[in-house]
């Protein structure tokens, strides 16, 4: 029993030290995995970390002096009336765009009489200023041949350009030529309308360019200007061909001026004989017109031959609005076309007409002018019963007869469809005449609105990007006079513009009856005019306004991102319009999918356009930093129509804060100081887009200011001054002057002063002053400076003040580039906008941001701010934003010593390699990480499967957002599945196609032959004039003998193994080209943005560690610990992890993605916006009964040629058809 004890006790001390060893040998990592993470300390760390920053802030910023300042003085907080306020703004745009309206009138009287004047001719040559042909001299410095001298001056209002504010200057096109006799005549008598341009200038200072587009093709532009319109250095230099002007007569702003809205169905022959050089012109002829249509018109293009097709299969069975986006589709569709079969020209007139005749009997389209464009190279046949079926006897439908290419078999019948039913007929055989002759269609719609003369509508064409401030210029000025950084001085890449428009008529009398257009006049009107008339400061922090038209689409909006450059315009003068709907831009909340748009949205939209007043809410997504951060927000929404405009204004206001008004101004009057005893030193700005006074008058309104600074001081100065008067009500336009009892005399000194607004900056400045001048202690701000790396303190406020202190070490320079060069706007400033949104979810803290490319910055900084409110009658509202900006480097190594410490004993601090810390902001972006090259980068991107985890978690909230205005690059690939495949017959194919080809290349060069000898034998006939008095439907088509035609010389083979073919006639842009393939095009996107929710970290009230583990994540099945703690009194959350575990990570990106639709709707990749409301244009000129009388409806030619050779050529066509 001894021996069997003592054995049992050796083996039980035996196995007791196994199990100590083991013990001992697996402690280490049971520790490791056992204590996970110190939450406790996590904890611990993230308080200190964010009460020493709030403390810091607190104390440098002077938050709480501040906020005592504003109630120490006569403050009132108001509840706002949206509803006044906006009906208010509204009467000023009206005002604003009466004055441009009343100037394009006075131009068309003008004219229409100027064009009555004989003009005499003195036998001399007849000179003008031609803009290609100023101030051009020659090496021995005299002037060049055919050049006229002209001063031209920099102007701020126009650009900074180099003009001529006492003449205008003429542009003409490459196609246009001046010693065309009406050319020559129409410049000649348009120079009457110099003094009347610069009396509108006078008149109304904030004028743009004035001009007159004849219907000969030139424009008349005022003030006068050289072209290309380089800075003054090389004004005497420049190259006169390096830029044309386009061909306006296309734009939209003239062609919706001369007609009425259209509905538009172009039908292309696309049959065997079509292709080639014939097809290439056709499809070059369809984009011209494309190019002359507008958000009013209507549009489809049909492809035909054996069968008629939507050439965009999603546009089946209907008429789409001619937007952008469809004209672009439309164009992109062209490049599929494919010649083949025989064509059925019964068959693609029904479905024109039939489509026509459904939108006009449903109310559908609009509802005016209604067309056909038949673009094809001979029908068989003039098809006299369709017409009498469809058209006939009232001609609803008009129909433009375009013949391609050099058969002219079926001109009579070409001649008759269009002069049989109200249109033109046209002969295109190349393509530098295509866009002159696509502009007859234009004339022709425009007669019944010129035999009217009475009618002149007014037109406003969609937002574009227009001209710029050259940047060579602006350098140049800044080293010449010392300007600093100036809101007119910026480099803009574009200005948004708008054009206003209005028909010219001919009132003259001629043999024959006419109704000739003799062009459209208007002015440029600069959409930052129109804005300075909304003023933000009215509508607080997270205001917005907005513009939309009768269209529903934006002429402004703070999300309209317009994808076109100015560059087409600064080269050509050509406009490239915007077509963004409201609803691209309001981005609702709550939206179920991409264009699934909210019904109180399409309500707000419907009562819009509708033109009426109202109010509404909705709560929406804002996204900031080019779609890298999103919030969500609730607004009421305020509207009402600008009468006499097809524009209703909009206004955004947030919910609680944003519905009231801090009233806070200092008299200036009753000041004992001088007022500009506040604005002393050079380390303040004002907003330099925001109107705080300035001259009217065109002279005073010229003077140079070189800062909006020095604006400022100006008239605070003046308004010192006995006799001051605040001249807050900007002059009346002439059809309200009899409301307001003004004066019409012009002040060569007058102004505009926004009394609240400066009186209000004028407090602001008082207060912030008093705070600079009892600054804080320089001990504690070189202590800061050496903790936290503080480099600067500033306070932005409701005003637009901005006032910084410069907290850096004696002979150490700022950091570049300075905060006040880059963040002047006050509350248009994106962390402005962040501290007052952070406001209603942690009053007591800091928004912390830093750049997103601090990883390539080598002293990246750390900005922090926070909203001060003032309280009146239990409202607050936002006066004012404080903020501190951080040396990153400093605050880095400030989280690195907290981090690396306990307050009791732990195993793991963010100093050891098991655990790797991370300081987040509230959108998800790094501030803070043991590795700089993390900073300022997405956290999905470093760790996207613990990003995973915390929005399963709902620390983070997912928030999509859709993108209607994105840019993507095009990919499109060559190549695909279907390849080349060798058939048996395929060499027995090519040979016969040589043979066949070969045959119509030596008929052709016969027929080529016997016509020059028939034109050496007999004198060239003229080209036949056929008129149709009365449309007579019984005419006689004549016999094949008299109306054959030359056939196209040469047909291009299609593609083969063998070298291309090169015709002998001229090279074709578009042969074989896919336009599409180079640069970027609208796209929708989609990106995932995220927000943190803080209330998921505190519970109770308790701010605790969120404790996670990722699980399954490794092969050998350990676990990857992680813990999240909010970091009080900032926008902050401190993420640590374990870094044990190599769990696999997944990339969670932030890239905006190409959103591709269900190819369910007809086959296309987008959804058409087409089903959304719209409301037509108010007039509608389509009809004059005595259009009839006008005989002109384009000439046809006929040839005699050899009925042998048309037939065995036609035949030939119709086997290498079949063969291809």
């Amino acid at each position: 029993m001894v021996c069997e004890s003592l054995v049992r006790s050796r083996t039980f001390k035996k196995l007791f030290y196994v199990m100590i060893i083991l013990f001992v040998r697996i402690y280490p990592v049971f520790m490791d995995q056992g204590e996970d993470i110190p939450h406790n300390e996590v904890r611990n760390w993230a308080l200190k970390f964010g009460v020493d920053l709030w403390q810091y802030g607190k104390l440098l910023t002077r938050m709480n002096e501040l906020q005592r300042k504003y109630h120490d003085e006569n403050i009132k907080v108001a509840r706002k009336d949206g509803l006044i306020l906006i009906r208010d703004m509204a009467k000023e745009v009206q005002n604003m765009m009466s004055f441009k309206i009343e100037a394009v009138r006075r131009i068309t009287e003008s004219a229409e009489q100027a064009a009555l004047t004989p003009q005499t001719d003195n036998g001399q040559p007849f000179r003008y200023y031609n803009a290609k042909r100023l101030n051009s001299f020659g090496p021995d410095g005299r002037p060049a041949e055919g050049t006229r001298e002209m001063t031209l001056t920099p102007n701020p209002h126009f650009d900074h350009l180099p003009v001529n504010t006492s003449l205008s200057t003429v542009l003409i096109p490459p196609n246009v030529e001046d010693y065309d006799a009406e050319v020559t005549n129409a410049i000649q008598w348009s120079e009457h309308l110099d003094p009347l341009f610069i009396h509108n200038y006078e008149d109304d200072p904030s004028l743009s360019w004035q001009f007159f587009g004849s219907s000969t093709g030139f424009l008349r532009r005022y003030p006068g200007i050289a072209w290309p319109p380089e800075d003054m250095s090389t004004v005497w230099q420049r190259p006169r061909n390096s830029r044309n002007v386009y061909d306006f007569r296309s734009s939209a702003w003239y062609v919706s001026a001369a007609t009425s809205p259209k509905d538009i169905v172009i039908l292309i022959d696309n049959s065997g004989s079509m292709s080639g050089h014939k097809s290439n012109l056709a499809r070059a002829t369809t984009e011209s017109i494309l190019n002359t249509l507008g958000d009013n018109d209507f549009v489809n293009v049909y492809k035909f031959s054996d069968i008629t097709e939507e050439t965009v299969p999603c546009f089946k069975d209907m008429l789409v609005q001619a937007n952008n986006e469809n004209v672009r589709w439309l164009k992109e569709s062209l490049a599929t076309f494919k010649s083949e079969n025989i064509a059925n020209f019964t068959a693609a007139l029904v479905t024109g007409f039939e489509i026509l005749h459904k939108y006009n009997r449903t109310g559908q389209g609009c509802q005016c002018n209604q067309a056909i464009m038949l673009i094809t190279d001979g029908p068989p046949s003039s098809y006299k019963e369709i017409f009498k079926t469809y058209n006939f006897p009232h001609h609803p439908v008009r129909i433009f007869t375009y013949l391609v290419g050099k058969d002219s078999s079926s001109v009579h019948e070409m001649h008759w469809m269009a002069c049989a039913n109200k249109g033109y007929y046209t002969r295109i055989e190349n393509f530098d005449e295509i866009n002159e002759k696509v502009l007859h269609y234009i004339e022709v719609l425009a007669r019944p609105m010129v035999m009217y003369q009475t009618d002149h509508p007014i037109q406003w064409t969609p937002a574009y990007v227009g001209g710029r401030v050259s940047a060579i210029l602006i350098n140049k000025l800044k080293s010449k006079l010392g300007f600093q950084a100036d809101s007119f001085l910026n480099d803009k890449v574009g200005q948004l513009m708008t054009t206003v428009t209005t028909p010219v008529f001919d009132r003259r009398n001629h043999t024959v009856r006419v109704a000739n257009l003799q062009g459209v006049v208007g002015t440029d009107v600069s959409i930052d005019q129109i804005k300075k008339l909304v003023p933000p400061y009215k509508l607080g922090v997270n205001g917005y306004s907005f513009i939309i038209n009768n269209n529903g689409h934006v002429l402004y909006h703070p999300d309209l991102r317009p994808l076109q450059s100015n560059e087409l315009y600064e080269d050509t003068l050509e406009p490239q319009y915007i077509s963004v709907d409201l609803t691209e831009v309001e981005l609702v909340e709550n939206e179920n999918g991409p264009r699934e748009n909210h019904s109180v949205l399409l309500d707000l939209r419907f009562e819009m356009i509708q033109q009426k007043e109202g109010e509404t809410e909705l709560a929406v997504k804002i996204h900031y930093d080019n779609v890298r951060r999103v919030t969500t927000r609730r607004h009421k929404y305020f509207y009402t129509p600008i009468e006499g405009t097809p524009f209703s204004l909009g206004l955004a206001i947030p919910e609680h804060y944003g519905m009231f008004e801090l009233l806070a101004e200092q008299e200036i009057k009753h000041s004992q100081r001088n007022v500009t005893d506040y604005f002393k030193g050079n380390n303040w700005k004002v907003h330099p887009d925001w109107v705080y006074c300035e001259y009217t008058s065109g002279t005073s309104g010229e003077q140079w200011f070189r800062t909006a600074e020095e604006r400022v001081l100006h008239f605070l100065s003046r308004s010192r001054r006995p006799g001051w008067k605040w001249m807050s009500l900007r002059p009346r336009s002439p059809s309200q002057r009899e409301h307001h009892h003004q004066t019409t005399k012009k002040d060569k000194d007058a102004y505009f002063c926004d009394k609240n607004l400066v009186q209000s900056l004028v407090l602001d400045a008082m207060v912030t002053e008093e705070l600079e001048r009892h600054n804080t202690r320089t001990e504690d701000t070189q202590q800061g400076h050496q903790i936290f790396g503080l480099t600067l303190t500033f306070v932005a406020t409701r005003s637009g003040l901005l006032r910084w202190t410069d907290h850096v070490s004696p002979g150490e320079k700022p950091p570049q580039p300075h905060f006040s060069e880059t963040n002047v706007k006050a509350m248009d400033e994106t962390w402005y906008k962040r501290a007052v949104d952070q406001h209603s979810i942690e009053p007591e803290s800091f928004v912390f941001s830093v750049p997103f490319d601090s990883n390539l910055q080598e002293n990246p900084l750390i900005t922090a701010t926070h909203a001060v409110f003032v309280e009146h009658n239990d409202h607050r509202v936002p006066a004012a934003v404080v903020g501190l900006q951080y040396q990153h480097s400093k605050l880095a190594s400030l989280f690195q010593n907290i981090t690396s410490k306990c307050a009791e004993t732990c195993h793991k601090t963010c100093a050891s390699d098991k655990l790797d810390c991370y300081v987040l902001d509230n959108n998800g972006f790094v501030i803070i990480s043991e590795k700089t090259e993390h900073t300022g980068q997405f956290f999905g991107q470093i760790d996207g499967t613990i990003m995973d985890s915390l929005v399963q978690d709902r620390i983070y909230k997912r928030i999509t957002v859709y993108d209607y205005q994105g840019a993507c690059t095009n990919s499109k690939s060559h190549y695909s599945a279907d390849g080349y495949k060798v058939k048996p017959f395929d060499p027995i194919k090519s040979f016969f196609k040589y043979l066949l080809k070969f045959l119509i290349l030596l008929m052709a060069k016969i027929q080529v032959a016997y016509g020059t000898a028939i034109a050496y034998a007999q004198d060239e006939g003229d080209p036949i004039e056929i008129i149709y008095s009365d449309y007579d439907t019984n005419f006689e088509y004549p016999n094949g003998e008299d109306v054959m035609g030359e056939q196209d010389p040469i047909i291009p083979p299609p593609y083969t193994n063998t070298p291309s073919f090169v015709p002998p006639y001229e090279s074709d842009p578009m042969e074989g080209v896919d336009m599409g393939q180079f640069g970027v095009r609208p796209c929708d996107r989609k990106v995932d943005l995220y927000v943190l929710q803080p209330d998921k970290l505190n519970v109770s009230g308790q701010s605790d560690p969120l404790k996670g583990k990722l699980t399954n994540c490794h092969v050998t099945a350990c676990e990857r610990p992680f813990s999240v703690q909010k970091i009080p009194y900032s926008n902050l959350i401190l993420l640590v992890v374990d870094t044990l575990c190599p769990c696999g990570s997944k990339q969670f990106s932030i890239a905006p993605q190409e959103l591709i639709y269900d190819t369910g709707n007809g086959g296309c990749l987008h959804k058409p916006k087409d089903s959304l409301y719209r409301r037509r244009p108010p007039k509608c000129i389509n009809y004059h009964p005595e259009e009839s009388e006008i005989n002109i409806c384009g000439k046809a030619s006929t040839t005699a040629v050899s009925i042998a050779s048309l037939i065995i050529i036609s035949v030939m066509h119709y086997i290498l058809a079949l063969l291809s």
